[in-house]
């Protein structure tokens, strides 16, 4: 063994260091999510890279590898995307992400047309995320049509069974027959083509911070997300 070695061997008996574990490999065994959103559960609004996890995308990777994605031209073809409060799209990625779901994808979109989610950013930064959907049309395309709701204020509703909590949702309402709408009028699950999309007129109830009371937000989150997946 050359001098060097012997040092290093030495010094770590000295201070009792040990090598670092080898990374461990990735969970192949957990479905990938691709996450499109403007909405801070991936990154707080500084961008801080100290900042713990937040608790839905803490959720998500429970059961998924979670994927942030800018544009719907980055998918798969059959992927399942959560597309949360998404920023404004380019007519030519609105084209991909048509064209992606009736090849088959799978998407649970929150479009939230009265968004109350809190912000330490002024109004007009660029980095808040948009206080309404940017409907381009894409909604109407696919027979559904979006309403801001009358009144403002916190709501608790059922989506699939499960007691949410919401803040100014918007209503949906049918205007085909791809589309069905729940009787509460927050959530729309149409067939495109091939693929399958869930709509869910809030994306609110994602803060999971509005108030202290334990709710079923995070658990409704990911049951629709199974149900668009099948």
């Amino acid at each position: 063994m050359s001098l060097a070695r012997v040092a290093v061997a030495a010094l770590l008996l000295v201070t009792g260091c040990r090598q670092a574990p080898a990374p461990k490999p990735a969970d192949r065994s957990k479905p990938d999510l691709f996450l499109l959103t403007s909405l801070p559960i991936a990154w707080s609004e500084e961008f801080a890279l100290d900042r713990p996890k937040s608790a839905v995308l803490s959720a998500l990777e429970q059961d998924y590898r979670v994927t942030l994605i800018d544009l719907p031209s980055q998918l798969p073809k059959d992927g399942l995307l959560l597309a949360a409060q998404p920023r404004a799209l380019p007519a030519e990625e609105l084209v991909k992400l048509d064209a992606w779901l009736r090849d088959g994808g799978r998407m649970l979109l929150l479009a939230d047309p009265m968004l109350e989610w809190p912000s330490d950013l002024p109004l007009g930064d660029k980095r808040r995320p948009p206080m309404a959907f940017a409907d381009t049309g894409l909604l109407q395309h696919w027979g559904l049509r979006l309403d801001a709701p009358e009144e403002r204020g916190q709501a608790r509703t059922e989506v699939g069974g499960r007691s949410v909590l919401t803040a100014s949702p918007g209503s949906l309402f049918s205007q085909g027959s791809d589309c069905r709408v729940a009787e509460s009028r927050l959530v729309g699950e149409c067939l495109i083509g091939r693929g399958r999309a869930t709509i869910i007129a809030d994306a609110d109830f994602l803060d999971v911070s509005a108030d202290g009371s334990e709710n079923d937000n995070l658990p409704a989150l990911l049951s629709q997300l199974a149900g668009v997946s099948r």
